[in-house]
């Protein structure tokens, strides 16, 4: 099918028409990193951070002005960012083996760097929920060399995805089976939890139980050819907007079909919703953060 600006029509669910009063091209942000991930958007100061993970610093990007600055640095070469429901940032930081979170008087709290008493391997992305729980996936991307962490054996000798209780603290396991776990985000209603896994090509969803226990672990999408995930997002009409790396931004259908892409200049490793209307697609690429105004809007902020 024919290709609009940036997206590539692959279903007429992804027509050309629902584009139609978005951007007709990418707006490149900064361009200045050596591997950029973690994007997230900061509402209340309309600002944007980020990782640039070789350089071992976390970047920010004002909207009002598009100034861009260091927000933190050294910043544990850190990997995916998000928010809590206080508008807290919560980071993995790869290159520390752990996950921290920055309180309003910029002070950092450790919230996980252990588990069953061992280190973790290097923490990439996370969720938090509206309670405070959070799921964080634990792949060794960050040991495996010293270009985006610090090379090191492996303690736990697994890559598995865990949970912290916001009452206790303690890291549970959540998941395991995962050949390199990256993108974690739970759907709307907080009732499912979608995992990417870069090596195997796949993303999976877990039912969650009352118990906060993953149950009925499916498939909902595996890449085809040499494709590989990174994160992923939901919008509020349910599609899932997942980083595939080479092969651009990949857009899924709520049942799991590929409908339409967005081509993108590099390597796309991170994916975010934000802005005033949560519409604005922010990428990180390669050395780049661009982004792209949409009829999209990202799934409600809770």
């Amino acid at each position: 099918m024919p290709a609009n600006g940036p997206y590539e029509i692959l279903d007429d669910h992804f027509s050309a028409g629902r584009w139609a009063n978005g951007d007709s091209r990418l707006e490149v942000l900064y361009d200045g990193c050596r591997w950029a991930e973690g994007p997230v958007y900061l509402p209340a100061w309309r600002q944007l951070v980020w990782s640039d993970i070789p350089n071992d610093r976390i970047l920010r990007w004002d909207e009002a002005t598009g100034t861009v600055g260091v927000f933190r640095t050294p910043a544990g070469h850190s990997n995916g960012n998000t928010v809590d429901r206080r508008g807290r940032l919560v980071t993995c930081e790869q290159g520390n083996r752990r996950v921290t979170r920055t309180e309003p008087d910029g002070t950092v709290t450790v919230l996980a760097d252990r588990y069953a008493g061992k280190r973790l391997n290097s923490p990439n992305d996370s969720v938090v929920r509206s309670d405070g729980t959070i799921w964080f996936s634990d792949p060794d991307f960050g040991i495996i060399s010293d270009y985006e962490g610090h090379r090191a054996e492996s303690e736990i000798g697994a890559c598995n995805v865990y949970r912290i209780d916001p009452a206790t603290g303690e890291v549970h396991l959540a998941a395991d089976g995962f050949e390199g776990p990256n993108g974690v985000i739970l759907s709307p209603d907080e009732k499912k939890l979608y995992v990417s896994d870069s090596r195997s090509a796949r993303i999976d969803v877990f039912d969650i139980r009352e118990d906060d226990t993953l149950a009925d672990r499916k498939v909902f999408a595996e890449a085809r050819g040499d494709v590989h995930f990174d994160n992923i997002r939901l919008d509020d009409e349910g599609r899932l907007w997942a980083a595939a790396l080479d092969d651009g931004v990949h857009c899924y259908a709520p049942d799991g079909t590929l409908i339409g892409r967005l081509r993108v200049p590099g390597r796309v490793s991170n994916i975010t919703f934000g802005g005033p209307r949560n519409n604005r697609l922010f990428i990180t690429a390669t050395t780049s953060l661009y982004s792209l105004v949409m009829s999209a809007t990202g799934a409600p902020r809770l």
